[in-house]
């Protein structure tokens, strides 16, 4: 996409909040990626720049998570195999233009986080919204993975017990409010409190393997079912033509990769739009072949009756499907930090701007505020765990942000990107790309409307 003959904002007071130390918290940063300056000369030479095959490997480990458990039941909701694919298919395109789009608008504009991006492009209004929107998928995907904790516990200790499932068990140790809480009060809140998350970076490797490893498994459990496994209904149509837009929110809430990839493409030793162009289509169909896998072999396996975590569908005995189950409990473990930490620093930014205080000027009262915040954060993640057992619940409200980063923020961007263009005529080239901007806000506006008046009146009241 070439960046024109003008700039964005060119005068510099139309984004001097950059000096804002609220603005300038370097947000959203990918646990595996190392700062660089944002000077373009200097990224190159770094000792810490990253190659174009560690950029994919590294947008490929942000899309990749936990959100791979709900494509089998998206498959469904979809109506099928077929109508399953070809939705990917189609907003895979969307997927990977919007990630073209934050490199251009982030090497035009000279920011280096999704939310300074759209600060700095967009203006006042839609960074704020930005910023919100980030806090609030960030909570709800800290929600989701408490969820999936008890989800994957429940059935590992029922197989521990050797008690049946639908009976349940007497034991308290055993329930599953316990269960979640006990291994979130150990395990994640000390992981949260720290000012930073480098060491996560250490875990984040594993917790792709695992993923991987869950994919396989799957994917072999559908070759060679189990001789037990009673035949089930595949629907092949979905049951009306909405039914469609309700896988929207998974597949969105996969591959949103979108507010880690502005920090990866700067931290490229070659930060330029067409080469990131090439890694993330090659990190984005290593993702829908990993998604599709799953989710065509578990909707396979288990048709119209699986689960919305696939894994729940099968039992507890089955010890390939325990070690999955572990790795995916590893996988949360170490991503909620992350999710929080981020969620964190936008409402730190937020703070810090709305008082008008320096980071200088408030050192004292950051560790105290860091502390309130986390546990404030972990106690309310933790609360609306315990009483929201359906992760299916959770997904079809932050799919509908997710669909925001995806589309109405990289179309806005775009928008205005080439508004800003000093240019005396308007070439064919840059009212199709207006146009595409336009498409894209107006396709993401209808996704989260859709999904969010679907998940108030259809999940949350029943």
């Amino acid at each position: 996409m070439a960046q024109g003959t003008g700039s964005i904002n060119s005068d510099y007071k139309d984004w001097e909040w950059s000096d804002d130390a609220g603005e300038r918290a370097r947000l959203l940063q990918s646990p595996s990626v190392e700062t660089v300056p944002k000077n373009s000369e200097s990224q190159g030479n770094s000792p810490g720049a990253t190659s174009a095959l560690g950029a994919v490997f590294i947008v490929v480990n942000a899309a990749l998570g936990a959100g791979l458990l709900n494509f089998p039941a998206a498959f469904s909701m979809a109506g099928g195999v077929a109508a399953g694919i070809a939705l990917q298919m189609c907003m895979l395109i969307f997927i990977i233009g919007g990630l073209v789009i934050l490199a251009y608008c982030s090497q035009a504009s000279n920011e280096r986080t999704y939310q300074e991006v759209v600060w700095a492009v967009c203006g006042k209004v839609p960074g704020v919204l930005c910023e919100v929107a980030i806090a609030v998928y960030t909570f709800g995907t800290c929600i989701a993975f408490l969820i999936i904790i008890g989800d994957q516990e429940d059935k590992i200790i029922a197989a521990l017990v050797k008690e049946p499932e639908e009976v349940g068990s007497s034991r308290w140790y055993t329930d599953r409010k316990f269960t979640i809480s006990i291994t979130a009060f150990l395990l994640i809140l000390p992981l949260s409190i720290p000012k930073e998350i480098g060491f996560q970076k250490y875990a984040s490797s594993l917790s792709v393997i695992g993923t991987w490893y869950v994919t396989a498994v799957i994917i072999i459990k559908y070759i060679w079912p189990d001789k037990e496994l009673v035949p089930v209904e595949i629907p092949t149509s979905p049951s009306t033509w909405t039914a469609v837009f309700n896988a929207m929110p998974t597949i969105c809430f996969g591959f949103q990769c979108h507010v880690s990839s502005v920090p990866v493409f700067n931290s490229m030793k070659q930060p330029e739009v067409k080469t990131w162009g090439a890694v993330v289509t090659a990190a984005m169909v290593i993702a829908l072949f990993v998604y599709t896998g799953t989710g065509v072999c578990g909707f396979l396996t288990f048709g119209a009756g699986v689960e919305q975590d696939v894994l729940m569908s099968y039992p507890s005995n089955d010890i390939p499907v325990a070690l999955a189950r572990a790795f995916i409990i590893l996988c949360v473990l170490t991503s909620y930090p992350i999710l929080h930490f981020c969620g964190r620093a936008v409402l730190e930014g937020l703070w810090l701007r709305y008082t008008g205080i320096t980071v200088e000027e408030d050192v004292v009262r950051e560790r105290r505020r860091r502390l309130l915040q986390t546990i404030s954060w972990f106690l309310l993640t933790l609360l609306l765990a315990l009483f929201i057992p359906d992760i299916g619940k959770v997904i079809s409200v932050i799919g509908g942000l997710a669909a925001c980063f995806i589309f109405v923020f990289p179309g806005l961007c775009l928008i205005q990107a080439k508004l800003s263009e000093i240019q005396e005529t308007r070439a064919i080239r840059w009212w199709a790309q207006v146009s595409y901007g336009v498409f894209m806000v107006t396709l993401g506006a209808f996704i989260f409307g859709q999904t969010t008046a679907n998940a108030i009146f259809v999940d949350l009241t029943a």
